[in-house]
């Protein structure tokens, strides 16, 4: 009998192709959007996903500021910052960060979901988040991810 030999391929830069999606976060949970976004960048979504390698798509996500928090979590949910220095701790509420800074606010989601780790560092590059309707990435034909 013959001895067929398949190997499963790895990905590398020859075989991946990264696409673009727009995300519109007007009336999205935060949590649920974040981890779509997440899966998106680490490239969850291709069938030659390999984890040590970044195969992810570019994600530009516009209308931040009309994403949604559920249940309580407007009013407590916290965001810690901490400079390093005696006193240096600055706590934030979501209520707050919302009106302030809402893209960090996503940022900060998804980045929580992606490896820590240089590949991950690599991963979050590929997010562009805007406070508004419209971005700087016309020219890339980014498509409408559901």
């Amino acid at each position: 009998m013959r001895h067929l030999s398949f190997r499963t391929q790895s990905a590398n830069e020859k075989i991946v192709k990264r696409d673009w999606y727009v995300v519109d976060a007007t009336n999205q949970t935060l949590g649920r959007m974040a981890s779509r976004i997440a899966a998106t960048l680490r490239g969850k979504n291709k069938v030659y996903f390999t984890p040590h390698f970044d195969t992810g798509d570019y994600v530009i996500v516009v209308n931040s500021g009309k994403v949604i928090l559920t249940g309580n979590k407007l009013e407590d949910k916290e965001y810690q910052t901490y400079s390093m220095y005696p006193g240096g701790q600055k706590i934030e509420m979501a209520k707050e960060m919302i009106h302030r800074r809402p893209n960090l606010m996503i940022e900060r989601a998804v980045k929580g979901m992606l490896p820590k780790n240089r590949l991950g560092r690599a991963m979050v590059k590929k997010m562009f988040v805007y406070e508004g309707a419209e971005h700087p990435h016309k020219a890339q034909n980014p498509k409408e991810m559901k």
